[in-house]
């Protein structure tokens, strides 16, 4: 067969499979190609940025000559364009399923997705999945350009109704979010949660549990080290008075972060809630805890904290605030995150250090966008120096004279 001649249908029919595949050309880049397992395919041969490629155009008989002639045409005036054919395909069908898929419940998957695609914490996105989850059976199975405020608004009602102010505004704000990026890839065109504003209920501010007082706190201090639970217990709440990190940071640790002889403990961002690496000056009595724990839990993994029934998983969440009500503090009175509370409140009135290292020892995120793109400084110095500061104040609450000598200034 003379493969400078355009194939014709006759050919095509009586054309015969061989042992290896087949490549009839009908010209200027199309060809049908035939397998030993008698399929047809047609294929467009062409060269982009220098790399030979293959666009598959369809299967024979259902695309025919003419059809597979003009599929051919339109690749090469993308060609002529500067545009590659099969991404413009990948493109077109991308687009395809993503305005197919228009229900509420479908874009809210496509938004958790995307959220585990950037790397969101697993307990993140299980809040983030539970509120959503909340609005489906309302809402789910609706167009999401057609949601009205009005019918955001009556999901929003049925939470409020059961008293969880903060879960309703938790809510709108998850909702929000996934109306933006309905409108961000083009399949609404606005959020009805805007108008909501200022029409639900205004949650209770709940301050966590914590002492600011010196007394209080360092009868706390010497209750923790008369502990009579699990020594590892015992030593983690002691870590946390002296270090302040979040509760979660501190219970899954791993031994791996720590240099006892640099004494400090880097923890990585997929760690912190800002998503933000963060290092944490150790004072020597963190230092002498953490050498006490390490005795005690040598062998038993990576973490610092290895939970009792498995190492491989460390201790329960629940862990430290158990352990305060074991020793006779209610919830109102102090819990494991308040301990935050405590340091930045003392740190602050000590009128010793400037309020940057102290927000940047707590991790914090300047919630302003031109002074965040400033702060670039790591104060580190300073916050050495201050972590060893608050380690001795904390010793010096703990002893019950200084304590009683506070009462009297």
């Amino acid at each position: 067969m003379d493969t400078n001649m355009p194939l014709t249908e006759l050919q095509i029919r009586n054309a015969k499979p061989g042992e290896k595949l087949i490549k009839l050309s009908d010209g200027a880049g199309l060809q049908l190609w035939i397998t030993p397992e008698k399929k047809r395919y047609w294929r467009y041969a062409y060269r982009f940025d220098g790399k030979q490629k293959v666009y598959a155009i369809g299967v024979y008989p259902d695309v025919g000559l003419k059809a597979a002639r003009e599929a051919r045409d339109k690749a090469k005036q993308l060609l002529a364009q500067g545009r590659d054919p099969m991404l413009a395909k990948r493109l077109r069908r991308a687009a395809q399923a993503m305005s197919s898929a228009t229900t509420f419940e479908a874009i809210a998957d496509e938004f958790l997705q995307k959220k585990a695609t950037e790397g969101k914490a697993r307990k993140t996105l299980a809040k983030l999945q539970w509120l959503i989850s909340i609005a489906l059976p309302s809402i789910g199975a609706r167009q999401i350009s057609d949601l009205s405020p009005r019918e955001v608004l009556a999901v929003l009602r049925t939470v409020e109704t059961r008293g969880q102010h903060e879960t309703a505004r938790r809510l709108r704000a998850v909702l929000s979010e996934v109306f933006r990026y309905a409108i961000a890839t083009d399949r609404a065109e606005n959020d009805p949660t805007i108008a909501l504003k200022g029409a639900l209920i205004a949650p209770k501010v709940r301050h966590r549990a914590a002492f600011v007082d010196a007394q209080p706190f360092g009868t706390l201090l010497r209750a923790i080290d008369g502990y009579q639970g699990q020594p590892e217990t015992r030593i983690a709440l002691q870590l946390l008075a002296l270090t302040f990190v979040r509760s979660g940071e501190l219970r899954n640790a791993d031994w791996s972060e720590f240099d006892l002889e640099k004494a400090v403990w880097s923890i990585p961002a997929g760690r912190m809630k800002m998503k933000r690496a963060h290092r944490v000056p150790l004072a020597p009595q963190v230092v002498t805890l953490l050498e006490e724990l390490r005795s005690i839990s040598l062998g038993r993994g990576p973490q610092l904290f290895p939970g009792q029934r498995s190492a491989e998983r460390p201790i329960s969440e629940n862990t430290f605030n158990a352990a305060l009500r074991r020793l006779g503090y209610a919830k109102e009175e102090v819990t494991a995150h308040g301990f935050r509370a405590t340091a930045c409140s003392m740190l602050n009135e000590s009128g010793l250090w400037s309020v940057d290292a102290i927000e940047r020892q707590l991790a914090h995120v300047e919630s302003n966008n031109v002074r965040r793109a400033y702060a670039r400084a790591d104060y580190w110095d300073e916050r050495v120096r201050m972590m060893a500061w608050w380690a001795d104040r904390c010793d010096e609450m703990r002893s019950a004279n200084a304590c009683q000598g506070m009462r009297h200034k």
